[in-house]
């Protein structure tokens, strides 16, 4: 970083510190400057409309790759009472590299530790900024450390679920956020529809953001699984990679590639997904799964140890455990025979017959609709199998 890059950050921080009109947005300009100008093809991403849902205030960016994020605070504000906070614990338990500042103190976090504190500055109370002896150099180290952290490839099956679960943690946040908030867009609102329409009629938002996220997360797992082109695999890829025979989550990650939904303030995440799995060594995270028969599908089989870091209550409340083949075998045989044998469907699972379906809605009108008469309604993993 050259000195005229710090001299005229600082210049700039105290020119609108001494106005008495700024606020913590005022400054996020500078910062943006001030940290593009420590390297070549650096890019700190500020976008305030995603900000107001619950993220960072930059994620910063080298060729085109998300390395790390930056939460701003107003000048004069502690970083110990924000530390406290339960968005930034949030933040440090999603994120692997994070960086906490007031504009003059920088605190740089690697998987939720505090590595270095560094300061430039301290404000007076005459509005002026009175340099640090050692700032300048000290703030120079944090920030290249931050800059030049690089995650190690991921090759094993916990770790990558551990990545997954606490990034889909991040995008059901948001969505909650964004909901509660009066902030959710016409495109997250339609989304939502949708899955009221073809999986939970009474779904309410929040168990919406929780399925939404793990659709997310889970999705582009089985699509980087089925990715095989030399290309980087990224979120757009993930719609073309979903079988065929699943149209629903086709469409769903059609629109999630889709320009509409570019400003979300949850993309930015799922394409940090994408970036981790692009780089995660597949066929040695999934080298134990199958392994006995050759016939266990590595898609379903894996959604346990991702349960497991993503919500180990709910794999317990839904029994998420992996069951071998003869057991399912034996289990599908049963359902069909109970259904021909004690509830008139000649055909068993195959049964084609609709019957009226009736449910109240949250305002409280009842609606009927017209329904399988043997509904199969697959969940978790289910969703992205290869078979």
């Amino acid at each position: 970083m050259s000195k005229t890059a710090l001299h005229d950050y600082l210049s700039a921080i105290e020119k609108n510190y001494k106005s008495g009109q700024a606020t913590e947005h005022t400054y996020r300009t500078a910062l943006k400057v001030f940290i593009e100008a420590h390297g070549t093809n650096i890019f700190a991403r500020n976008e305030p409309k995603r900000i107001k849902c619950g993220a960072p205030d930059y994620m910063v960016e080298r060729n085109n790759l998300t390395i790390g994020y930056v939460e701003a605070k107003d000048i004069g504000i502690s970083l110990d009472k924000i530390e406290k906070d339960e968005q930034l614990k949030r933040y440090l338990r999603a994120l692997d590299n994070l960086i906490l500042t007031n504009y003059l103190e920088f605190r740089w976090y690697i998987h939720g530790k505090k590595q270095m504190t560094a300061r430039l500055a301290t404000p007076r109370a005459d509005k002026r900024l009175s340099p640090d002896k050692e700032g300048a150099v000290a703030v120079e180290e944090v920030l290249q450390r931050f800059l030049e952290h690089s995650t190690e490839p991921i090759s094993k099956p916990q770790d990558l679920a551990k990545r997954m679960a606490r990034l889909a943690h991040m995008i059901r946040d948001i969505i909650i956020t964004a909901f509660e908030q009066k902030e959710a867009s016409h495109n997250l609102g339609d989304l939502y529809t949708s899955f009221q329409d073809v999986l939970i009629p009474d779904l309410k938002e929040s168990e919406f953001a929780d399925m939404f996220a793990q659709t997310m997360a889970y999705g582009l797992f089985a699509a980087r699984y089925n990715h095989t082109e030399k290309s980087l695999f990224r979120r757009e890829d993930a719609a073309k990679e979903i079988p065929r025979t699943n149209p629903f989550l086709r469409k769903l990650f059609s629109a999630i590639a889709g320009a509409d939904l570019e400003d979300e303030p949850f993309v930015r995440f799922v394409d940090e997904l994408a970036q981790v799995l692009a780089f995660t060594d597949m066929d040695a995270v999934l080298a134990d799964f199958g392994k006995h028969t050759r016939q266990e599908d590595p898609i379903i089989h894996f959604y346990e140890t991702f349960l497991t870091q993503y919500d180990p209550k709910l794999r317990e409340l839904r029994g998420v455990y992996y069951t071998p083949e003869p057991v399912v075998s034996y289990i599908v045989r049963s359902v069909d025979y109970l259904l021909r044998e004690h509830f008139d469907c000649a055909d068993g699972l195959a049964d084609t017959d609709t019957i009226p379906y009736s449910y109240v809605d949250e305002s409280g009108r009842e609606h009927v609709e017209t329904r399988p008469r043997v509904l199969i309604l697959p969940q978790g993993p289910e969703l992205f199998s290869t078979k």
